[in-house]
């Protein structure tokens, strides 16, 4: 069973990571708040690494410190949220907030994650809300890559930062021209400038789907 991968980040696109490791490149899907801790292309990186093995696959999950990877394994423990899911809800809420939801009952802020919908909002704060002190929140923060954080919010080589930003609202599950469109009103009501795609992905968000 795979744990953790260091090596070189070949590819970075949001969802999405191809790391370098000794000339075998692995295909690795990671959580917004991961992708915005990435190094740029070429960098050295370094992901704590969850295998989900199933009869026709084996899929890697790559998150950037240990208390993501424990909030995706609590994820997967609840009746019907999968890894797309799981991942899904981590792209939306870092763990802290998701502790916090939890812990308060706020099924509308789980609610409001792309593709949960309120049934599954309610079995997450039901089926967690006990297990919530076994998370451990001092390294939320905390990127292995270089040991502190670093949040590049570089575009991926070839596109935009509104590329990205409709991709990661896609791999959200929103429809792309619905995400195009929306990406396009926040980035004309933002001044001019270099905006950062973490900002971009949480303004476009809290259009699609109220404040996150």
């Amino acid at each position: 069973m795979i744990a953790s991968i260091k090596g070189t980040l070949e590819v970075r696109e949001a969802g999405r990571v191809v790391i370098d490791t000794a000339g075998v490149g692995y295909e690795i899907f990671v959580p917004l708040s991961t992708f915005y801790r990435l190094p740029a292309v070429g960098d050295q990186v370094a992901l704590e690494i969850r295998q989900v093995v199933r009869e026709d696959a084996i899929t890697l999950y790559g998150f950037s410190t240990p208390t993501e990877k424990r909030a995706f394994d609590l994820l997967l423990s609840v009746q019907h949220v999968g890894p797309k899911l799981a991942l899904a809800i981590l792209s939306v809420l870092e763990p802290d907030e998701l502790v916090s939801a939890i812990r308060r009952e706020d099924v509308e802020k789980i609610d409001a994650v792309p593709g949960v919908g309120p049934k599954v909002a309610e079995r997450v704060v039901r089926e967690l809300r006990d297990k919530m002190d076994g998370l451990r929140l001092a390294d939320s923060v905390t990127s292995h890559a270089n040991g502190s954080v670093r949040a590049v919010r570089s575009v991926g080589q070839g596109t935009t930062i509104a590329d990205d930003a409709i991709s990661a609202l896609v791999n959200l599950g929103v429809k792309p021209a619905e995400a195009k469109r929306t990406v396009d009103s926040v980035l004309d009501a933002i001044p001019e400038g270099s905006p950062e795609l973490e900002v971009v992905v949480r303004k476009s968000l809290a259009v699609l789907f109220g404040e996150t």
